[in-house]
């Protein structure tokens, strides 16, 4: 079953100040693309890749709230482990 989950607009937005800004590091940057890429899409999931990225920016304790906002919204979107 696909998720029907897609990035709000708060994220977006968050995730496209982080995106524009030249000082935010890479974590952040591949978690807010793929947040931003899944604004109107609520067919498409987060990467193992951006998802690791954006568990990482989560559990730093130096991230920004805009950056842990757009590293939640990519995490809430991608395919659970299966048990």
């Amino acid at each position: 079953m696909v998720k029907s989950k897609v990035t709000r607009p708060a994220a977006a937005r968050s995730s496209s100040k982080i995106l524009r800004t030249s000082s935010t590091g890479s974590k952040s940057k591949t978690a807010a693309g793929s947040a931003l890429s899944q604004t109107k899409a609520p067919k498409r999931t987060t990467s193992p890749k951006a998802a690791k990225a954006a568990s990482a920016v989560l559990r730093d304790g130096r991230t920004s709230k805009t950056s842990k906002s757009a590293a939640g919204s990519a995490l809430s979107q991608a395919k659970g482990k299966k048990k």
